[in-house]
């Protein structure tokens, strides 16, 4: 069955679908980025409010800013922009197929489209996903980089800028002069404080061409924190083939595992659905939620993906099933991670180890290990590092930590240990893969890129662990590294 509007009423028994008249949606939000991630989650709140009779006015338009975008938004204007969401539990699976997105803007250099939809007045969230790496960010700082060839484009041509923050202040430019009042800047990403992330890049890059602008988008629109979680695989062959054995042809189905969790502060200049109605979470204290998330979660990602893509491993539930990759985690998350971070109200930190452990061994959901790896210039200093200066400050153990970046510096190297290549995984490749080289013979090489370090070259609590953990396993294999760490 083709998916459609017109063929909703035909899809198989037991897949759910919208029970609302999607002709009477009307837009309120403008989501950048369509990825996995946002359908899967953001989108999903958004449609089950929508199947309560309610929020019918704030359906979402989808955005994109890069050439690939225009392959995901012919696929999804050919099916009216619905989405099957296919959940992958441990002992069942189920479908549902949603409609809270209602457009998909075209794809154009200068980004008049976006920047035009974005100014009107009844869209009053922009929201986004373009992964943790995307916020113009410098590594060591924190904060803005107002060096990067598309920054110094959109300050210098804000008209016809290149960056969706770019789009963003030049449509808040347009509400402005034609007195229609801010929106609410929305950021979906894994990122500590993403909303403050958020309000750092938009007002500092408006802050280049236009100071008064800058002031006004500082005082006047919202940038709420918030917590994002679900896992949520790519899309390959095997995701469209599991559609049609449902009886689906959808060309953007999405796969996602029986969990999700969204805390929200609830900061909202121009008004917002009642996301709490179907499961988010509103609060003050999202920095403890995602502190959590962030530091044992998406932390704990990289402390299995990276010895796993090193000893070619393909899922991470696969790394789970190997013995030593998930004591690893269990002892590392455990011992150097859980206690730097104060529970929240309805979960302590041992019992969210214990849940991620769970979640990461589901064995439907095939998250490849490369994926998770991937773009560790921007996972490493966001998840692990900060970590190790907590542990390094508050005297806790951080060798399990040191040998995750030994591991990493090692998988940089561009080889696995049965011989094949990795390809290059990072924005930063040419760089991390020649100091990668150069650390085999001087494994402190790695750690002189102060950019993502800092100055933890200087702490031979960390330093010295990381020169042993990489020496060995260089000498000996990444398994006998772990295993060494893991013996008491």
């Amino acid at each position: 069955m083709k998916l459609r509007d017109a063929t909703l009423s035909e899809l198989p028994e037991g897949v759910l679908r919208p029970d609302y008249d999607r002709a009477q949606l009307k837009p309120g939000i403008v989501h950048i980025g369509l990825g996995n991630f946002h359908r899967a989650h953001q989108a999903w709140y958004l449609h089950r409010l929508m199947q309560q009779g309610e929020a019918l006015d704030w359906a979402i338009i989808g955005a994109g800013i890069r050439p690939y975008d225009s392959t995901m938004r012919q696929k999804l204007l050919a099916q009216d922009c619905l989405t099957t969401l296919i959940e992958l539990a441990p002992s069942c699976s189920s479908a549902e197929v949603i409609g809270s997105m209602i457009d998909y803007l075209p794809i154009e250099d200068g980004n008049r489209p976006l920047i035009e939809r974005m100014a009107q007045s009844d869209i009053r969230i922009v929201a986004m996903t373009v992964t943790e790496g995307g916020y113009f960010i410098d590594p060591a700082t924190k904060g803005f980089d107002p060096t990067h060839p598309d920054i110094a484009h959109d300050s210098n041509h804000p008209d016809i800028p290149r960056t969706a923050f770019g789009a963003i202040v030049a449509a808040l430019r347009l509400r402005r002069e034609n007195g229609i009042g801010p929106f609410t800047c929305q950021c979906c990403d894994n990122l500590q404080g993403n909303g403050d992330v958020l309000r750092q890049t938009v007002v500092s890059l408006a802050r280049l061409s236009d100071p008064a602008l800058a002031d006004w988008i500082d005082t006047k629109c919202s940038f709420p924190n918030s917590m994002v979680d679900s896992i949520v695989p790519a899309t390959g062959p095997s995701e469209l083939a599991l559609a049609l054995q449902l009886g689906i042809d959808d060309q953007a189905p999405v796969t996602h595992e029986n969990f999700r969790q969204w805390v929200i502060e609830d900061d909202f200049c121009a008004g917002r659905p009642d996301w709490d109605k179907v499961g988010a979470t509103f609060t003050d204290n999202v920095h403890g939620y995602e502190a959590m998330k962030i530091r044992i979660l998406n932390g704990g990602h990289q402390v299995i993906s990276v010895p796993g893509e090193v000893l070619s491993i393909k899922t991470i539930a696969d790394c789970m099933e190997h013995d030593l990759i998930r004591r690893l985690f269990t002892k590392v998350a455990e011992n150097e991670i859980a206690p730097l971070i104060k529970p929240v109200s309805d979960m302590t930190t041992r019992g969210y180890v214990t849940l991620i452990r769970h979640r990461f061994s589901n064995p439907k959901i095939v998250d490849t290990t490369r994926r998770v790896a991937f773009d560790g210039s921007s996972r490493h200093p966001g998840f692990i590092i900060p970590s190790i200066r907590d542990g390094l400050a508050k005297g806790i153990e951080v060798e399990g930590l040191a040998l995750v970046e030994a591991a990493w510096a090692r998988m940089c190297e561009g080889t696995r240990e049965d011989g094949s290549e990795i390809e290059p995984n990072d924005p930063h490749w040419v760089e991390l893969n020649a100091k990668a080289r150069e650390a085999r013979g001087n494994p402190r090489a790695w750690l002189e890129m102060r950019q993502f370090y800092g100055d933890l070259a200087d702490e031979p609590q960390f330093a010295d662990c990381f020169v042993k953990w990489l020496s060995m396993i260089w000498d000996d294999g990444m398994e006998v590294a772990i295993a060494s760490y893991l013996t008491p």
